[in-house]
């Protein structure tokens, strides 16, 4: 899966499909830069540069897409993206891209929710696949007066309880990707709720526990009219990470990420999902094809 420097290129803003009775949108909802070495692990920079090519601090572009899903009574939104809430500082530490070009909108998430012709009050629910800052930051914003507020007022968010009470016993090794202000107002809202393990949040999408990334990291399941799509999160963070040991060293239990592939893999390969990425710079979707000892993508 080596790709030309010259044909790279950013994906459309929104790119539209159905599933079955479904109609899912795939947000651009910005980007980031993060080290190539913790994104991909063990596996030699000779080897994963040819994926996903670094810049001059060694950081690789990473997508911060969302996925907006039209059921017959529900809009679910997949994830939030990163948000508003942080700093000059921050944002260029981790080489944040996600500015709404509209000043109507605090984000760039928001403005594509617009644009996909939908309101941020028409949002019912929302899954936090979990509460790192680059997935759930957009949970919330800040206001022009400083304040901040819940982005979605009129949705259940939805959460790992375990999650929850691990991002509230961080450690040093965790601590930098939780920050508070993404979900704490949710819950003193009333709004969120927490489940436990693979669970229907509405009909024809459910959660299915894939940890390894942190110990209550959720993916999810779309299904409508026969087809199933799979929201990957971080499992499988880019389409570069398809090979099994291609794990990041951000995970904090790699070896348990490695048993998540490998189930998640299985099942996609033999249904036949369509694979949903967070991050990855260049593709939204495609499925999941056995080749040889391994699975390359089919866009």
């Amino acid at each position: 899966m080596s790709r030309n420097p010259d044909s790279m290129h950013a994906p459309p803003r929104v790119q539209t499909r159905r599933l079955g009775d479904f109609t899912l949108h795939a947000l651009e909802a910005g980007t980031q830069r993060l080290d190539g070495g913790a994104m991909f692990g063990v596996v030699p920079k000779p080897l994963w540069e040819k994926r996903i090519p670094a810049d001059e601090r060694n950081r690789i572009p990473l997508g911060l897409r969302c996925l907006l899903v039209e059921t017959a009574d529900q809009l679910v939104l997949i994830e939030t993206g990163l948000g508003n809430k942080e700093n000059d500082k921050f944002r260029d530490i981790y080489g944040v891209d996600n500015a709404s070009s509209d000043p109507r909108y605090p984000d760039r998430l928001q403005q594509l929710i617009a644009e996909a012709g939908f309101r941020a009050e028409d949002v019912g629910v929302v899954i936090d696949t979990h509460l790192h800052f680059d997935h759930a930051g957009g949970n919330t914003f800040r206001d022009a007066e400083g304040q901040v507020r819940v982005s979605f007022p009129n949705a259940r968010y939805h959460v790992q309880r375990g999650e929850w009470e691990w991002a509230h016993r961080t450690s040093e090794r965790t601590s930098a990707s939780y920050l508070p202000d993404n979900y704490v107002p949710v819950m003193e809202a009333g709004q969120l709720e927490l489940v436990d393990g693979d669970v229907e949040i509405v009909p024809g999408i459910s959660v299915m526990r894939t940890p390894g990334h942190c110990p209550h990291h959720q993916s999810v399941l779309v299904r409508s009219g026969g087809q199933t799509a799979c929201f990957l999160a971080d499992v499988i963070p880019t389409f570069a990470h398809l090979p099994l040991p291609w794990i990041m060293g951000y995970d904090v239990e790699p070896l348990v990420t490695l048993e998540s592939k490998r189930a998640l893999l299985r099942r996609a390969t033999d249904e036949r999902w369509l694979l949903v990425s967070t991050h990855d710079p260049f593709t939204a979707w495609g499925y999941a094809a056995a080749d040889g000892k391994g699975v390359r993508l089919e866009e």
